[in-house]
């Protein structure tokens, strides 16, 4: 059978694979991007509700989870936030930002993927192979070509071979442990991996709190047991506790550990209680708290913590019953079972080593022409466009070398 010689092949047409074909292309580089599914670019077109939160105007390094944190910092400072603005601004996307930075495109996620596809077909460089599986990959020493793959659509030998093919998050999108199997191949260390940006879920009697209040959604501060904490609305659901307050701390959070929440976080509740109780003496306390909260989420409240003052006016409520309720509502402690899991999870913890790459080109320090890119590292950003950053960061990090 013969083989079909390219400059560089990219396993993985998501995000950062796109963006490191676009990259090696414009370098002249003959690549050859080759993915699983029926089409390139599922995620980003699923992604921010299919309008594609792309990146973030404040990056940051710590808005990064590593074990490795220092990783990220050379490849985010040589193709940043606004060097992405500019490619989406050349090619006329209309966006807008949302709060805390986050931009989303007016209009579809699919303006993004047109824009990494036009990028490819720009330098006339770039082939893309959908419906490919890679049954084996083996190393060669010809002089020219170091890699050799064995697919379902033929045989390929390329120079640089770069693995772009993402976490195990979301596997109806075609996520599958691959890239991780590939770096073990090679000698690499993966770290533990788990599902990040994901919903929590609950076994107990919390459970049947969630469930009636689903759908209600309130803006709080959410704290994880080493004080990470996230200002953001909570949402909750049938099966726990989501939105974008629980989604970040998740990152942040371990089995079998608490987190904490404030449902009122711009109110010094037991302050705020006395003064009620001296200037509503007669009222209850649900009465007074319908108002910042909600009616169902307050009934809920008042089952959970103060059932024998129900129906006790304020002013027969002893101070130090009314602080035991405002830590409750200031620091309500909750215990997760655990999260939804890949199912649901945007992202994927942990993955290959980072100490077993070089930051500046993201090349294996074991396997020379071999590069990691983008989900399948163990770099992982928080919710609002970090992690596009991080794969359009990656990706022309190693397109710049292979």
């Amino acid at each position: 059978m013969s083989v079909n010689h390219v400059d560089v092949i990219i396993i993985g047409g998501g995000a950062s694979g796109l963006m490191c074909a676009a990259s090696a292309g414009q370098r002249g580089r003959r690549v050859l991007v080759l993915d699983s599914s029926n089409k390139v670019g599922k995620k980003i077109l699923m992604s921010g509700g299919g309008r594609c939160n792309f990146t973030n105007l404040f990056v940051e390094p710590n808005n990064y989870l590593s074990a490795n944190p220092h990783f990220c910092i050379s490849a985010l400072n040589r193709y940043t936030q606004w060097d992405f603005i500019a490619l989406v601004e050349k090619h006329r996307i209309p966006y807008h930002e949302r709060k805390h930075g986050q931009l989303f495109c007016n209009d579809s996620a699919k303006d993004i993927l047109a824009m990494l596809l036009a990028e490819c077909e720009r330098t006339q460089q770039v082939t893309i192979q959908t419906h490919c599986q890679i049954e084996k990959i083996t190393t060669v020493n010809d002089g020219e070509h170091r890699f050799h793959l064995q697919t379902s659509k033929g045989q390929f030998a390329c120079q640089s071979l770069v693995i772009a093919a993402g976490g195990l998050s979301i596997p109806t999108m075609g996520a599958s442990g691959f890239g991780y199997e590939v770096a073990k191949q090679f000698g690499h260390q993966v770290l533990p991996t788990r599902a990040g940006l994901v919903p929590f879920t609950f076994s107990d009697n919390i459970k049947a709190v969630t469930e009636r209040l689903s759908g209600l959604a309130l803006e709080v501060s959410m704290t994880a047991k080493d004080s990470t904490c996230f200002n953001e609305n909570l949402l909750f659901t049938h099966r726990g506790l989501s939105g974008p307050v629980a989604l970040q701390l998740s990152n942040y959070w371990q089995l079998g550990e608490t987190v904490q929440v404030n449902l009122l976080p711009q109110l010094d509740i037991a302050s705020w209680l006395k003064e009620q109780k001296q200037q509503h003496p007669k009222s209850l306390l649900r009465t007074q708290l319908i108002p910042l909260l909600s009616k169902n989420l307050v009934l809920e409240l008042q089952t959970l913590h103060w059932p024998s003052y129900a129906e006790t006016p304020l002013a027969e409520i002893p101070d130090s019953a009314l602080l035991t309720v405002a830590e409750a509502l200031q620091a309500w402690q909750l215990k997760p079972s655990g999260t939804e899991g890949y199912r649901t999870a945007e992202v994927t913890l942990g993955g290959v080593d980072t100490r077993e790459l070089s930051s500046k080109t993201m090349e294996s320090k074991k396997q020379k022409g071999l590069y990691f890119i983008g989900e399948v590292v163990d770099v992982t950003g928080w919710l609002g466009g970090f992690n596009f950053q991080w794969a359009w960061s990656s990706g022309v990090a190693a397109g710049e070398f292979v």
